[in-house]
C-alpha cells in the first residue's frame, strides 16, 4: 500500500517568534529560513506576520531574495491580514508571492473581536482574495479558534465555509488556537470537514496548552488532514507548538506516513534554533534533547550490547546523533565497557573494575560523568598507582575568606601513624602543603619535595560541572615526579595529586 504523504509547513520564523523573550535578527531568520528549506527540506515556511516593522520587512525581502534565486520562493508564505489591500501590498514589496490569510474561524472571534456578523466577514474577505489574485499573490486561510468554532458554534464554521469552498484558496488551516482540543474530539471535527469538503486541501496548526499538541497531530491526520503545522523545538506562544522533530518521527512511525523531512538534519536546525533564541532544549525533549539517547542503567547497556535490548524504532543515527552510554554512580561495568570500546581503550578486568568503582565516586559528587571525562578517569586511576599506600589522607579542611588568608587543618596518616596539622597559605592548596611540610619538617625531621610545575586542565566540554584534571611536578633528590589527580573541584583535584606524590618518595624509605 502506498504511504500517505503529508505536508509539513513550518512556522518557527513567525509563531515560533511569539515566544515570550525571543525575537529573531534579520540574518538569523535568513540562516534559519535556509536551514529549514534547503537541509531539512520542509514543505513550506511562514517567516512573518504582515505589517509588523520595517525590520520585518526586510527580514522577510532577505529570505525571499535568497529564495527567489533557489527556486524556492513559492514555498515561503507571509501571514496577513482581513484588511482590504494593506497586507498585500505588504506581502508584495517584501517579495514574496504567498499569504496565510488570517480569517475567524469561530462565531465568538467574529463577532467579539470584529464586532462583524459572518456575512459582514465574508464579503471583507472576499474583498482581499479578489485584490490577492489580481496581485498574482497565492492565499491560504487560516480559520482562527477553529477549534472553539466546531465545539460552540459549527453553524457559523461550516456557513463560513460553504461560502469560500469554491474560491481561489489553495488551503484551509484548521488552528486549535488555544490549544482547547483533544485527539478524539479532534478526530469527529475534522472528519465532519473532509466529509462535508472532500476535494480541499486541510492543515492541522496545533498549540500545546494541555501537552496533547502531538497527539493532535496524529489525530489529525489520522482523520484527513493532509498538511501539519510545526515550529522548530516546538516553540511559539504559551505552551508552544507541535515540535517539527516529534511531529516527523510521529507521522513515521506511529501513522507510516511519508514527509519530505530529511531527518539526519534534524537536531541540526534544532540546535541553531536553540543557540539564536537563547531558548534551551529541555534534556528530556524527545529527539533532539541532550539525554534521550543516553542509557543510564548498566542494565540496559548489557542488553543493547546482547540484542538491542533497551532500543526502538527512534534509532539515533536517523537524527543525526549516536546512542551514549552514561557514566556515573549508576553504571554497571557494561556501560563502563561500551564507552571504553568506543574510544579504542582495553583494560584488564581489575583495573575496569577500579575505574568503575572511581566513576561511581565521581558521580556521587558530580552531575554528570561524560565520555570525555572517561580517559582522565583512567589516567587519573591506573597512573602513579601504587599497591600499598603508605600515607592517607583521614580528614582535611579548608577554608577562604575575604580579606583573609585561607587555612587548612588536616589529618594524616604516614605508615601508621596519624599526625595533625595546620597552617595558612596564599591559597586553599598552598596552606594543605604548608600543612603537610611543618609534619614532615617539625614531626618526622625529613626533607620535603618542592613543586616546581602546577597545571590545570578541564576535560572537553566546557560545563561549568567539569572535571578538573591537576597535574603537578614535584623535585625530589634531583628526580622528577609528576602526578595528577581528578576531581570535580580543583583543590581537592590537587591534594589528590599531592597525597599520590607522598606515596611515591615513601617506597624511598
Amino acid at each position: 500500500m502506498e504511504k500517505k504523504t503529508i505536508e509539513i509547513m513550518d512556522t518557527t520564523l513567525r509563531d515560533g517568534e511569539q515566544t515570550s523573550g525571543v525575537s529573531f535578527m534579520p540574518h538569523e531568520k535568513l540562516m534559519i529560513a535556509r536551514t529549514l528549506l534547503q537541509n531539512l527540506n520542509v514543505d513550506r515556511i511562514e517567516v512573518a506576520s504582515a505589517r509588523v516593522s520595517e525590520g520585518e520587512k526586510e527580514a522577510v525581502k532577505n529570505i525571499c531574495k535568497w529564495a527567489s534565486q533557489t527556486e524556492r520562493l513559492d514555498r515561503v508564505e507571509v501571514l496577513g491580514f482581513v484588511d482590504g489591500e494593506t497586507s498585500v501590498d505588504w506581502i508584495l514589496e517584501a517579495g514574496c508571492r504567498h499569504m496565510n490569510l488570517l480569517c475567524k474561524g469561530s462565531r465568538r472571534h467574529c463577532e467579539g473581536q470584529l464586532k462583524k456578523t459572518l456575512e459582514q466577514h465574508v464579503r471583507d474577505i472576499k474583498e482581499t482574495l479578489e485584490y490577492a489574485d489580481r496581485k498574482g499573490v497565492a492565499v491560504n486561510i487560516y480559520l482562527e479558534d477553529w477549534s472553539n468554532g466546531m465545539k460552540n458554534s459549527p453553524d457559523y464554521v461550516f456557513g463560513l465555509m460553504d461560502e469560500l469552498k469554491d474560491s481561489n484558496v489553495e488551503r484551509f488551516m484548521l488552528p486549535d488556537t488555544l490549544g482547547v482540543l483533544n485527539p478524539l474530539d479532534l478526530i469527529s471535527f475534522v472528519r465532519k470537514m473532509v466529509k462535508r469538503y472532500p476535494t480541499l486541501h486541510f492543515d492541522f496548526h496545533a498549540h500545546n496548552d494541555y501537552d496533547l499538541a502531538i497527539s493532535n497531530v496524529l489525530a489529525a491526520v489520522m482523520a484527513g488532514c493532509q498538511g501539519i503545522h510545526t515550529s522548530v523545538n516546538g516553540m511559539g506562544e504559551r505552551a508552544g507548538n507541535a515540535p517539527l522533530a516529534s511531529v516527523q518521527a510521529i507521522l513515521k512511525d506511529q501513522f507510516h506516513a511519508h514527509t519530505h523531512i530529511d531527518e539526519s538534519r534534524l537536531n541540526e536546525v534544532s540546535r541553531l534554533v536553540e543557540s539564536y533564541s537563547g531558548i534551551a532544549i529541555p534534556p528530556n525533549q524527545p529527539i533532539v534533547g541532550e539525554n534521550v539517547f543516553t542509557q543510564v542503567a548498566g542494565v540496559h547497556a548489557d542488553g543493547d550490547s546482547k540484542a538491542g535490548l533497551y532500543q526502538n524504532d527512534l534509532i539515533p543515527e536517523r537524527f543525526g546523533r549516536k546512542r551514549e552510554y552514561a557514566l556515573g554512580k549508576n553504571s554497571g561495568k557494561a556501560n563502563i565497557l561500551r564507552n571504553l570500546e568506543e574510544l579504542g581503550l582495553e583494560l584488564t578486568p581489575e583495573q575496569t573494575k577500579r575505574v568503575t568503582e572511581r566513576i561511581i565516586e565521581l558521580g556521587d559528587k558530580k552531575e554528570q560523568v561524560t565520555q570525555e571525562d572517561l580517559p582522565f578517569i583512567v589516567s587519573d586511576v591506573l597512573k602513579h598507582d601504587t599497591p600499598e599506600e603508605h600515607v592517607k589522607l583521614l580528614s582535611y579542611l579548608v577554608t577562604t575568606a575575604y580579606g583573609l588568608k585561607p587555612l587548612a587543618s588536616l589529618r594524616l596518616e604516614i605508615n601508621g601513624q596519624t599526625y595533625e596539622e595546620s597552617a595558612y597559605g596564599d591559597g586553599q592548596f598552598d596552606a594543605f602543603v604548608r600543612a603537610i611540610r611543618h609534619i614532615y619538617k617539625n614531626k618526622l625531621e625529613r626533607r620535603f619535595p618542592w613543586l616546581t610545575n602546577y597545571t590545570v586542565t578541564i576535560p572537553p566540554g566546557g560545563r561549568t560541572d567539569a572535571f578538573v584534571q591537576t597535574v603537578i611536578t614535584w623535585n625530589w633528590d634531583n628526580r622528577v615526579i609528576r602526578t595528577r589527580g581528578l576531581d570535580a573541584d580543583q583543590t581537592e583535584a590537587a591534594i589528590k595529586a599531592t597525597i599520590k606524590m607522598l606515596n611515591l618518595i615513601e617506597q624511598d624509605f
